[in-house]
């Protein structure tokens, strides 16, 4: 094995940069490897946007949020005879491995790539932490602390105003942020797609806190709860405020955490857990494990094939629910 590539695929999350520069020091310092970093996922490798990776291109960005080698949303491999130019692209680089760093999109992109061109490792990465196979993916720590940040910011306005602040996080189909961001930041109500809650108790949570004396509360939604009576394009958690504004006539605001907390610097977590994906999946490449993803599995990295994990969704587990549900109130 001489040269390996990387990209960052799908939205950005905090830890991508931790992962690059883990990449490729243990490449190039530990395996003699060259690096070639695609710009923009996919368009980079088929425009020939990108670049051998040096020590300099990767120095001073731990700590920074985002990717250096940038990223898109874009599926390019969806369009007809897009995956036989890939892999023409690839062949004329001379690529003896790839390592992609993305979420539930990419995976399933991954995995078709890796039919055909097997030398492919992946490394998770969402703040939505519904990237099935590990326990914890790149960026979910940070997205998580940074509401946890803001819960504390709202309770201090929530209690002063005697308000309802109905909080909106990411979590298209999994509460992972929610429920963790929740815990940790005293919210009186958590709202998740796994276990959305009928709205009278949410209604009856409220009230009974207002007769205990408790003017105020906290209540966080994720993204993906939806309601039969919402209206189009409305959100739950504007539909909840609506709600207790409404049936309790307790004054209610809605906060909107959405790309705030997929940006800025990562946390020490996610550092070191980005720099150990990133450290690994390279051993894996030069070791001959194709068609994986990194994982965390109890203190470990370790590695689940891509198969098992595309179309598969890592849900909050009913132990975490069931807690979470001792503090509402």
């Amino acid at each position: 094995m001489r040269k390996i590539g990387v990209m960052t695929s799908g939205g950005d999350c905090p830890g991508l940069n931790a992962a690059l520069r883990a990449i490729v020091r243990r490449a190039k310092k530990d395996h003699g490897l060259s690096v070639i970093g695609f710009m923009r996922a996919w368009e980079g490798l088929l425009e020939g946007d990108f670049f051998e990776m040096e020590f300099r291109h990767v120095s001073g960005i731990l700590p920074l949020g985002g990717t250096i080698l940038h990223t898109t949303r874009k599926n390019l491999l969806e369009k007809p005879g897009t995956m036989e130019r890939v892999l023409a692209r690839l062949d004329e680089i001379g690529l003896d491995g790839l390592i992609i760093i993305g979420g539930d999109g990419t995976l399933h992109w991954a995995w078709q790539l890796h039919k055909r061109w097997p030398k492919v490792v992946v490394i998770p990465k969402t703040i939505d932490n519904d990237v099935w196979g590990t326990r914890y993916s790149i960026g979910f720590d940070t997205a998580v602390s940074v509401a946890v940040e803001a819960l504390d910011r709202l309770h201090t306005t929530a209690e002063s105003h005697d308000r309802v602040f109905v909080v909106d996080v990411m979590g298209r189909a999994t509460g992972w942020i929610a429920i963790h961001a929740g815990i940790a930041g005293g919210a009186d109500v958590i709202v998740i797609p796994e276990h959305p809650l009928r709205e009278s108790e949410v209604l009856q949570i409220v009230d009974e806190r207002r007769a205990r004396g408790k003017s105020f509360s906290i209540i966080i939604v994720a993204e993906g709860v939806h309601y039969v009576a919402m209206k189009e394009k409305e959100s739950a958690s504007k539909y909840l405020a609506g709600l207790i504004e409404s049936e309790l006539g307790i004054s209610a605001r809605t906060v909107k955490l959405d790309y705030v907390l997929r940006g800025g610097t990562p946390t020490s977590y996610d550092r070191l857990l980005a720099t150990r994906m990133g450290y690994t999946a390279v051993d894996f490449l030069v070791a001959g494990k194709f068609g994986v993803m990194t994982s965390l599995r109890g203190t470990q990295i370790a590695s689940v094939p891509i198969q098992r994990v595309v179309g598969r969704i890592n849900r909050v587990d009913e132990a975490l629910w069931a807690m979470a549900r001792t503090f509402f109130g």
